[in-house]
């Protein structure tokens, strides 16, 4: 790790804000999935359809190391979003013993809606703020992701965030 020359006081202001942040965020996020009419999808189930919707076509075995569960447990996962029409399992073209996950139209539509709902409810609060605080925001959020990606965290099956420069 190299070395920081921000007090650590600042880092620990920005660790706590950032946890306030994502404590707030988790409340608007749920404003915006109980707005979607086609039922709840726990949260498992949710990174299962974020993970398919990334790498279509995954077998259950890459499906479960990302998740980073065991197989069984996203077998289970599986068969209750195929059961709702989320998920298809389809014959693999490179090995018959294998079958590949992907989204099913219905399951594509659910993100659609899902990610839509959400983004208009973070719209209503980003709107709220002043112009400066949104680009301010705005470039401390792409700082973070892409610290976050260079540390090679895991995303847990969310989508990469659009670049818009």
């Amino acid at each position: 790790m190299g070395l920081n020359p921000e007090p650590d006081h600042c880092r620990r202001d920005a660790a706590r804000e950032g946890s306030e942040f994502v404590e707030l965020l988790e409340v608007l996020w749920e404003h915006g999935r109980e707005a979607v009419p086609t039922g709840p999808v726990s949260p498992s189930q949710l990174r299962v359809l974020y993970t398919l919707d990334r790498e279509e076509g995954i077998n259950l075995r890459m499906l479960a190391d990302a998740l980073g569960s065991a197989s069984p447990s996203v077998s289970r996962l599986c068969d209750r979003l195929q059961a709702t029409g989320f998920v298809e399992r389809a014959p693999s073209p490179v090995s018959r013993r294998e079958l590949e996950l992907r989204l099913t139209s219905h399951g594509k539509a659910y993100l659609v809606d899902l990610r839509m709902r959400r983004e208009e409810v973070l719209m209503s609060t980003i709107d709220a703020m002043p112009a400066k605080a949104r680009r301010s925001l705005l470039e401390g959020l792409r700082a973070f992701r892409n610290a976050s990606a260079s540390s090679g965290k895991d995303s847990g099956g969310a989508r990469p965030l659009r670049s818009t420069g």
